[in-house]
């Protein structure tokens, strides 16, 4: 994000100023007053505004880089609001390789951002062709195993059995058999709203299955798209969960469940990992012995699994990766502050590392190092965050993208969404 207060032509180097986290906020009232040119995070900027430290009376221009993200509650929209409250005379750009797939995204964007006109480039424009390199998409199937289908078996008994129960309570979920996280999402959200005016009884059941399936449904995805591991840390989190004096009725049935002891018990037994994982191995090692000067990034939606894809790479000897995460510490795994981030990120351009392996705090917003292949862990159904993780390579030559699916899983429902949705984003753009 960049504001420019008063007229910017070639300015020296003390009026281009950078605000961050890092600095002190008086320290930033002060150089306020004496920059030119201030480019900032921002929630740096919303938190200066809101302790009236700031003010953008004054401010020529905003741009607004990654505008998608302007939609919510997200600080973007506030910041915008703020500036053509007080600005004399306010002007804005945003800009995002990734608007969104429908005209309802596209327009709340404009809308939090006051833009009044829309100028679409795709990469076969004439302006924008010398600047992008050819991509090549690969995508690999992996067949989940038998041990492993067979504890997903057992956590879909007890899905099934508590979608009969939420059904049975009047209430409707998902389009038949199937029933998607965002189903189970939508359906929470709407008894909170009847919750507030003072639901039924029925109510407050469909409330505490419907936990039970959420957890349930996340164990499902654990098995299928990440492996034993991330489940087995995973139903540990949930034990303890419902062994403590605060656990709720949710957590302490579910645990409880007849079938959720036999996948516990299977689990203990099972040996077995993730496809996906001597896959990812024998694909990033081929890329790395053919260049030694090449980079991979690994995207991973877990931390766990980032973590677990870091030692099974550790393996080869070519291989020399390193894990990138948030900033965010969780339970035991303590996240990466922005100097860690960024020396991770220098260790990584310099070649001390040859791949990084991120969650999605990759995907955006960081100054990246250009890579000769992203590999997706799994699929994601955001074509926004497709679009980001895509963007990481193809840069200064050629790049491939590969994608991970294990068949007759979520990875495939995932995969097509995306996919589809992309499209439906080309074909808005080629009309415009």
């Amino acid at each position: 994000m960049r504001l420019f207060s008063k007229k910017v032509m070639a300015l020296p180097e003390d009026e281009i100023l950078t605000f961050t986290g890092s600095i002190a906020p008086a320290e930033r009232e002060k150089l306020w007053a004496q920059g030119k040119l201030i480019i900032s995070t921002p929630q740096v900027i919303e938190n200066d505004l809101l302790t009236k430290r700031i003010s953008l009376e004054d401010v020529t221009h905003i741009t607004f880089d990654e505008a998608h993200r302007a939609v919510g509650n997200y600080a973007y929209t506030f910041i915008a609001e703020k500036y053509f409250e007080s600005a004399k005379n306010p002007h804005v750009l945003g800009i995002t390789a990734s608007p969104g797939s429908s005209d309802e995204k596209i327009s709340e964007v404009c809308q939090a951002l006051h833009i009044e006109n829309v100028s679409v480039k795709t990469e076969k424009d004439r302006d924008v062709r010398p600047y992008v390199q050819e991509k090549k998409i690969e995508w690999f199937q992996v067949q989940l195993p038998s041990e492993m289908a067979e504890i997903r078996g057992y956590l879909e008994k007890i899905f099934d059995d508590r979608l009969v129960t939420v059904r049975d309570l009047g209430f409707s979920v998902g389009n038949g058999k199937y029933v998607s996280k965002k189903d189970l999402l939508l359906l929470q959200k709407k008894l909170q709203g009847e919750i507030r005016i003072g639901g039924d009884p029925a109510v407050f059941t469909a409330m505490s299955v419907l936990a039970e399936m959420v957890k349930v449904n996340h164990a499902v995805e654990m098995i299928e798209t990440q492996g034993l591991e991330p489940l087995r840390k995973y139903l540990e989190k949930l034990d303890a969960e419902a062994s403590s004096s605060s656990a709720s009725k949710a957590s302490k049935r579910l645990m409880d469940d007849l079938y959720m002891r036999k996948a516990l018990y299977k689990l203990k037994e099972c040996e077995v990992e993730h496809p996906k994982l001597e896959l990812t191995r024998k694909l990033v090692s081929k890329q790395l012995k053919g260049s030694s000067d090449s980079r991979v990034i690994v995207f991973t939606n877990y931390r766990d699994t980032a973590e677990i894809v870091v030692n099974a790479l550790s393996e080869s000897p070519e291989i020399s990766p390193i894990r990138f995460v948030g900033q965010a510490s969780r339970r035991k795994d303590k996240g990466l502050t922005q100097k860690q981030q960024v020396e991770v990120l220098d260790k990584f351009r310099a070649g001390e590392y040859n791949v990084l392996v991120a969650t999605s705090v990759a995907e955006e917003g960081l100054d990246i190092p250009s890579t000769d292949l992203v590999l997706f862990y799994e699929p994601i159904p955001s074509e926004i965050r497709s679009i980001q993780r895509k963007g990481r390579t193809g840069r200064q030559h050629k790049g491939r993208v590969i994608i991970l699916v294990t068949k007759g899983t979520r990875d495939e429902a995932y995969y097509w969404s995306s996919k589809n949705k992309e499209k439906k984003d080309a074909k808005k753009h080629a009309r415009a």
